[in-house]
């Protein structure tokens, strides 16, 4: 066949129209992209406009001997198509001109086209005889500047941390005796102990940096040591200390905070009972004033009521006991008490009896236990009296009048804890994605040929789909948790319900997220995410907690959406719930009207990308479920049934409703944050990723929005297409973004992750026998 040479302005629209009509099957929407394209060219003769245009007639498609022309005049040349360019084709056609003409201009046009049909390389790649550029990692991004935007003001804190732990104690190892492994994570704390980070957050009165928002840093990159540390860390400085520090005044801080942040006394936070769970309100310990000796006898009733699954249990000296407090007969709730459990030999104190929880899915290095109390007797001055105290002549005062209130005030002072439950499992699943991204970036597997090298398994379309999205998840949850943090910590907002209610549902998704990321992790990296040497099977036994400590996930995403419907109040009764309709009725006031049509099937880029939508299509949600849930809500109160029934009957609906403000919120937060961004590529980056998480999180939803008439079947099929086109358009800066969560080469220990990224390969371990 005799080759035809094109003319530079018809000849770079060749690959895309090869494309198009590869499979024969144009449609109506494709054509209106190309031709709203050629129609604003300008490069464009009025008469090659119209052969091009032509060309796109379905009714009459381009003959097999013009297809043939097409495909030997891009097959015939040197041109490389080069899957890691932004824009794949239209370079590509451009280096084809360039070939055969000397000037080559790039064509925005062209790129119009590609991003708006989703156009993939994967789509077309085997389509063209050239050859295919398949890089596994792109240096258009530099993943320190990415990891710096992250660290935020906290860099300094969180460099010297990263450096602290590149240490031989620190070095990961298969442990499998909880002995050995808890008494090496203990001599860990006491390590960073010594080295301050144990009074991160306390008071600098005390030594401390009064730096709760750097704490929170620091907890999630311990989870690239080892989720046990993370833990035992979390436990004794966190939980101990940190009732401590909240729930106590000055004499306890003098007496006791720098005891605690230093490691040398070690404590427990002695709160969940066997019988009660998450029911903290309902626990059945008591803390009963006795006059004559001006003591506090702290009792465990029952033989399920018991402290059950308390860290540092077998390890600590002093617990933070949570009990019923009772004064001259009267019950004033629930409140926090000092209580030594051993004594300097560490011997058990009289009355204390602890038993070890023994081996668990997880976490082995951390010493859990149960503890019962038989009349045990503290002095006065130990209970925490913040929030109540009894005073000299044994009389109970507290400023706060109302028991409710006083209760969850003394609750949200310890929100923070769930902040970084949450952080630890971003951290996991970090660590995780960091490995499965790395191997999938060195590992080959099947190929067309025989005769040309196997395929990586990043470049499979399957294998972005189920990791790209993970890993722009992961940059939202961490730019909302910084925000949830710096909120929490702000003291200019006494009242924390409003943050305790995004603190419940935020944990609550991050946690479910940690999981099943490592989880797709496991699975992506084959037998060797299997392996113990390659850390993810130990993640997954460590995260997997992370759902129900701090709170059962289910049970605080209906905390959430109760939150929501009380205008962020904590608790509900008949009496109150008229009021709580009234201010449904003033928040949500517009009705939700229906949906325009047209916003139903509008399916450009531009829209789609544009957080505008997402922010609508997120908000809509939340508003409808609200709205139809308080409907629901009344009309069984109205028939009479008690408020606590009808929570039952719409608990499926509640639990809808705390997810969806859950990731509403999540995505807003990081959509403000990148908005802030200075203009350039790393802002580009940051809103592709949102992008992808609100696009494929709308996609998840995908039914309850078509059922709802929010979107029409052509629009959910564009969001879908959408998602793969940004894991494309991502698959060259996968590893880069996986090194901007700044996990140091000396703590990425799994062999398998290692040399697959732009940075060089970590050290291996030598791995003792369990």
């Amino acid at each position: 066949m005799k080759k035809k040479i094109y003319s530079p302005d018809i000849l770079q629209y060749i690959p895309f129209f090869y494309v198009i009509w590869s499979d024969d099957l144009i449609t109506v929407s494709e054509i209106n992209v190309v031709e709203s394209a050629i129609g604003k060219d300008e490069t464009l003769s009025p008469a090659n406009r119209k052969l091009l245009l032509s060309w796109l007639n379905p009714e009459h498609p381009p003959k097999n001997e013009t297809l043939k022309a097409w495909k030997q005049t891009i097959s015939s040349t040197s041109v490389k198509l080069v899957e890691s360019d932004i824009y794949p084709l239209s370079t590509f056609s451009q280096n084809l001109v360039c070939h055969y003409h000397e000037a080559c201009p790039f064509n925005d046009h062209l790129k119009h086209i590609e991003v708006n049909l989703g156009i993939q390389p994967n789509h077309y790649s085997h389509l063209f005889d050239v050859d295919i550029e398949h890089n596994s990692t792109s240096g258009y991004y530099n993943a320190s500047e990415i990891d710096q935007i992250l660290k935020g003001r906290h860099a300094d804190l969180v460099d010297g941390f990263r450096s602290a732990v590149d240490h031989p104690i620190f070095e990961w190892d298969i442990h499998r005796n909880k002995k050995k492994f808890r008494a090496h994570v203990l001599d860990q704390v006491k390590f960073l102990a010594d080295k301050g980070y144990g009074v991160t957050a306390y008071p600098e009165t005390i030594g401390g940096q009064d730096n709760m928002e750097g704490y929170a840093h620091i907890f999630e990159n311990m989870m690239f040591v080892d989720g046990s540390l993370t833990i035992k860390f979390g436990v004794q400085f966190g939980l101990f200390g940190g009732s401590i520090q909240k729930l106590g005044t000055k004499k306890h801080h003098d007496q006791y905070l720098r005891d605690a942040g230093t490691a040398s006394l070690i404590g427990c936070f002695a709160m969940t009972e066997t019988g009660h769970g998450s029911n903290v309100r309902g626990i059945r310990t008591t803390a009963t004033y006795d006059g004559q000796t001006d003591s506090l006898i702290i009792h465990t009733p029952g033989k399920n009521d018991n402290k059950e699954y308390i860290g540092n249990a077998l390890d600590s000296k002093m617990a933070s006991v949570f009990a019923q407090l009772i004064v001259n007969g009267k019950n004033e709730g629930v409140h926090a008490i000092l209580v030594p459990v051993r004594n300097e030999k560490h011997d058990l104190l009289p009355g204390v009896t602890i038993e070890d929880n023994g081996y668990k899915l997880g976490l082995n290095g951390v010493d859990n236990g149960k503890i019962w109390f038989n009349q045990v007797s503290v002095p006065r001055e130990n209970l925490l009296n913040k929030y109540g105290d009894i005073t000299p002549d044994g009389t109970y005062r507290s400023d706060i009048k109302n028991p409710n209130k006083r209760f969850f005030t003394m609750l949200g002072t310890l929100v923070g804890g769930r902040i970084c439950v949450a952080r630890a499992g971003l951290g996991g699943a970090k660590f995780a994605l960091a490995v499965a991204v790395r191997h999938a970036l060195k590992r080959r597997q099947f190929n067309d040929s025989v005769k040309i090298q196997e395929d990586l398994l990043m470049d499979y379309p399957t294998h972005q789909l189920r990791l790209t999205p993970l890993v722009a998840s992961a940059y939202v949850y961490h730019v909302t948790l910084d925000k949830l943090m710096k909120t929490y910590c702000d003291e200019s907002q006494p009242d924390k319900r409003v943050i305790e209610t995004q603190v419940a549902g935020l944990k609550a998704i991050i946690t479910w997220y940690a999981n099943n990321a490592i989880q797709e992790c496991r699975e992506a990296c084959g037998g060797k995410g299997y392996l113990l040497e390659n850390r993810i099977a130990d993640l997954k036994g460590d995260v997997d907690i992370f759902t129900t400590f701090e709170g059962d996930n289910t049970v605080l995403s209906l905390l959430a959406a109760k939150g929501v419907l009380s205008d962020f109040k904590s608790e509900f009764n008949s009496a109150g719930f008229t009021t709580v309709l009234k201010i449904l009725g003033i928040q949500i006031r517009d009705k939700l009207t229906t949906i325009d049509p047209r916003y139903s099937t509008k399916v450009d880029a531009e829209h789609l990308y544009n957080p505008k939508f997402h922010k609508h299509a997120f908000d809509y949600r939340t508003r409808r479920l609200t709205y139809t849930l308080a409907m629901r809500i009344r009309d069984y109160i109205k028939q009479g049934m008690p408020s606590y029934q009808a929570f039952l009957k719409v608990q499926t609906h509640l639990l809808a409703l705390g997810k969806a403000y859950s990731i509403e919120l999540a995505y807003t937060t990081f959509a403000n944050f990148t908005e802030q961004l200075p203009e350039g590529k790393n802002k580009g980056v940051f809103e592709k990723l949102g992008a992808l998480y609100a696009l494929q999180e709308i996609r998840k939803d995908a039914e309850w929005y078509l059922e709802q008439g929010y979107l029409g079947s052509t629009k959910s099929k564009a969001i879908r297409q959408r998602v793969e086109r940004l894991c494309t358009e991502l698959r060259p800066h996968i590893g880069v973004l996986v090194d901007g969560f700044g996990i140091p080469e000396h703590l990425m220990t799994a062999p398998i992750a290692g040399g697959g990224s732009s940075r060089p390969a970590g050290r291996q371990v030598q791995k003792s026998k369990p």
